[in-house]
């Protein structure tokens, strides 16, 4: 889990050392127009960007703090009709980027790139354009380089996600597929969301099972990376005006469960990394405003859930679903030693209520069951029972809680 728990960060805004409970993959919004300004033609003197943000000293200090960084290049900062020569410059751009950057570049800080985040406002020639010039200059740069595309959709391009259709032809020159998925059960006015695991969600995971059959269709072998999801909780009050009067949240509970939860549900998926966003919010009751898993860098229950995950589970591996059913879930995750198994447990409604229920066919002797904590301290809960060597019986809430066997076969 190590290697699939993600969080977004962003440029010279982001704490490494703060964050390094939570994750060790960090995705970096890199806004290209900071490196090329107006004058695409012309490359920076890097490490510096064009406007002196020194990227030695922002990637350098999260590799230093153990992050392994994937960094955005998101192109649409800069306006279309400012881009000169689209293959020439986005080519020399992405050779040079890669060369400076890349995983065996001069550098050595950034282990993979996204062609774009969201670009939905260019046209989807003028992406494809993009994408095959500045793969072609990044592969050209450093062939050890990952190169992913921006947001993809299986249907139709939208205002924040590109059509497959723009990868036919150039998927060899792509490594990894990407996608945002958030669990949006409403939209406009309230854009209200659901925990991870309800069946009526038009979307969330539906969306990246989508990606992940046509990824086994026409891209074989290639990784999906979910390169954004998240929940709002805010403490401010609602808005009386404006775009977000009747906008809901969550809770500080609900997020920390529902982040949580869809990491594990995720990983139970045919996709490598899930990267959650944010960061860090300032508090505020509208869309994306209140996502970090910090207020205002100080330590939401999000911070402290998503850290125990990392904690509990980032040497196991998810290996297979023991129980999904609509009032209670078991996923198996086992330890790279091979010799430890953890059953993460949970009920996965909207409400979370407890659940007494026995699990039979458990993998060895019960060593442990911390229960996923809001606080910095874990909450110490009495050992479950086990009837019979073979059997567990235990409270489950929308709190996971990981069970953990020893001596397991």
């Amino acid at each position: 889990m190590k290697d699939f728990i993600g969080l977004n960060g962003h440029t010279v805004q982001f704490k490494p050392e703060l964050y390094q409970p939570t994750a060790r993959l960090v995705r970096d919004y890199h806004p290209v127009e900071w490196d090329l300004g107006k004058d695409t033609a012309t490359l920076p003197e890097f490490p510096f960007a064009k406007n002196r943000v020194n990227w030695d000293g922002v990637y350098g200090s999260w590799q230093k703090h153990g992050w392994t960084t994937n960094a955005c290049l998101m192109f649409e900062s800069v306006p279309r009709e400012q881009w000169k020569d689209i293959e020439k410059d986005a080519e020399a751009y992405g050779r040079t980027f890669a060369k400076e950057f890349g995983p065996s570049g001069a550098r050595k800080l950034v282990e993979s790139i996204e062609v774009g985040n969201e670009p939905g406002k260019w046209s989807d020639a003028d992406y494809t354009r993009m994408l095959k010039a500045m793969a072609t200059g990044l592969r050209a740069g450093d062939p050890k380089l990952k190169i992913g595309t921006c947001n993809l959709t299986t249907g139709k391009s939208g205002d924040y996600e590109k059509s497959v259709a723009c990868l036919t032809g150039l998927t060899d020159l792509i490594d990894v597929l990407t996608i945002h998925s958030y669990a949006q059960l409403e939209n406009w006015p309230t854009w209200r969301r659901s925990f991870p695991e309800d069946p009526s969600l038009p979307r969330y995971l539906k969306d990246v099972d989508d990606l992940c059959r046509w990824r086994d269709q026409h891209a074989k072998g290639k990784p999906v990376w979910i390169t954004e999801f998240g929940y709002d909780s805010t403490t401010q009050p609602q808005e009386k005006t404006g775009d977000f009067a009747k906008w809901v949240g969550v809770t500080d509970e609900q997020q920390a469960q529902w982040l949580v939860r869809s990491f594990l549900v995720f990983s139970s998926m045919p996709v490598e990394r899930a990267y959650l966003y944010f960061f860090n919010d300032d508090d505020k009751a509208s869309l994306h405003a209140s996502a970090g898993l910090t207020r205002h860098f100080q330590p939401k229950a999000s911070f402290h859930a998503v850290s125990h995950l990392q904690r509990t589970l980032g040497d196991y591996r998810f290996t297979r679903s023991v129980k999904s059913e609509p009032e209670i879930r078991v996923q198996e995750y086992r330890h790279a030693s091979g010799n430890k198994i953890v059953w993460a447990v949970w009920t996965p409604t909207h409400e979370g209520k407890d659940v007494e229920i026995t699990l039979d066919g458990v993998p060895g002797k019960l060593t442990g069951a911390p229960q996923m904590p809001l606080t910095e301290k874990a909450k110490e809960i009495a050992l479950p029972k086990q009837p019979t060597p073979n059997s567990v019986k235990m409270t489950a809430s929308g709190s996971p809680t990981y069970l953990i066997f020893d001596g397991a076969s």
